[in-house]
């Protein structure tokens, strides 16, 4: 769907026995376009996204990263990365909540014992479980205590995503006597849990984010997946790639939000008028200044992408090494990817504020929905901040400080 070709990224590896990248990336397009096609009347409707976790279910999206071995679809990460791009440029809070669907789903993989992942991983194929929440610090943080009768969690998460909509939700959790911070999923089906549609952005209002309680939530053994470590200090690099890797969904995603817009933008451009609209004219495609704002913002979208493809292949090799891999290394990759945040941030607030200054006033038609990917792209670099990022870059290479572990919010 996008103006700049989505990265190729790595070969999958020999051993992989699902159905392939070029399958993954056909279903994705083919879902794309579905969506793309009431995309507008969807977001203006602002209901929770149940029936678009239906498509993406159909479509076999939601256990596309569990190995075939456990029942799903056997990629691997840059081809999830492929498929949240593809997925954002049509629907950006559908990509979100894709996106944060793999990375939530996948922390048992980097958190849990091989045993306790692999178990995991073989019901959430069986039931095709969405995950939603996510394991990024929060504010008082969630509390698992021990009873008479077993663990139980309480506390209140302000705002995550998926939540509305999820089958199970991946948290963090400390424990109320030693303050060791865990990763935890939790049905929320469970009793004790309130989950509360009160978040009300004015973009990604499809991400299904909300509030979410837990009142004395009883939680297995089985449930608690293992240690969630604050810094790179306490755990090994290759359970650190946790972070780049969330945090490249981030960049996908904006990079689709670009590509979106200005594929949109280029259709209403070339028709000369908007779609379904005649009477609205789009201006001449060969006004000067139309081809000069679309040169730079093609520029800008494709120099991200280009630095987003390094950073995919960086972080793709550091999975491949597993345990080889070094904290040295661990931190080369994830300065590479916050440079990819930077950029891919730039890209998408540049090229949603502009594709409105090219298509001129006829834009401020609701029912057009070209405001829909300014305010998404607005209200997810709002989430995700680069400033920061920004300084680990100028720190790492001055110093050669290694950035912080962090987590996607």
């Amino acid at each position: 769907m996008g103006v700049a070709t989505a990265p190729s990224g790595p070969a999958a590896e020999p051993d992989r026995t699902g159905p392939g990248r070029t399958h993954w990336l056909r279903v994705a397009r083919e879902a794309a376009e579905d969506l793309a096609t009431d995309a507008v009347a969807r977001e203006q409707a602002g209901k929770a996204p149940f029936d678009e976790v239906s498509r993406l279910r159909e479509a076999g999206l939601l256990t596309l990263l569990i190995p075939a071995a456990h029942g799903g679809g056997g990629a691997d990460w840059p081809t999830a990365y492929a498929v949240v791009r593809e997925i954002g440029a049509a629907d950006g809070a559908i990509g979100q909540l894709l996106g944060c669907h793999y990375v939530t789903s996948w922390s048992a993989r980097f958190f849990a014992e091989p045993a306790r992942a692999a178990r995991v991983e073989q019901r959430s194929a069986a039931e095709q479980w969405c995950w939603g929440a996510g394991l990024a610090p929060k504010e008082p943080p969630l509390t698992l205590a021990g009873t008479a009768d077993g663990q139980v969690l309480d506390g209140r998460q302000s705002y995550a995503t998926g939540v509305l909509v999820a089958d199970r939700l991946a948290v963090r959790a400390v424990r109320a006597d030693t303050g060791e911070p865990l990763a935890v999923v939790v049905d929320p089906a469970r009793p004790g849990v309130r989950i509360d549609g009160d978040a009300d952005p004015f973009g990604q209002r499809l991400a299904a984010g909300g509030s979410v309680e837990f009142d004395a939530v009883p939680v297995a053994a089985d449930d608690v997946l293992g240690p969630l470590p604050a810094d790179e200090d306490t755990l090994s690099p290759l359970a650190a790639l946790a972070s780049p890797v969330g945090r490249l969904v981030s960049v996908q995603l904006l990079l689709g939000m670009a590509e979106g817009v200005l594929a949109e933008a280029r259709e209403y451009s070339r028709a000369g008028q908007a779609p379904g609209h005649p009477a609205r004219p789009a201006g001449t495609p060969h006004d000067p200044q139309v081809l000069a704002a679309y040169g730079e913002l093609t520029v800008l979208t494709r120099s991200a992408s280009a630095l987003t493809d390094q950073a995919l292949h960086a972080v793709h090799g550091g999975l491949t090494r597993g345990e080889d891999l070094t904290y040295d290394e661990y931190a080369d990759i994830s300065v590479l990817v916050a440079m990819a945040e930077a950029a891919a941030s730039r890209a998408a607030q540049e090229c949603t504020t502009r594709a409105l200054d090219i298509v001129g006033t006829r834009c401020t038609s609701a029912r057009l929905g070209f405001d829909r990917f300014w305010r998404n792209a607005r209200t997810h670099t709002l989430y995700e901040p680069v400033a920061h990022r920004l300084r680990d870059v100028g720190d790492h290479f001055l110093n050669g400080a290694h950035p912080p572990f962090a987590l996607p919010a």
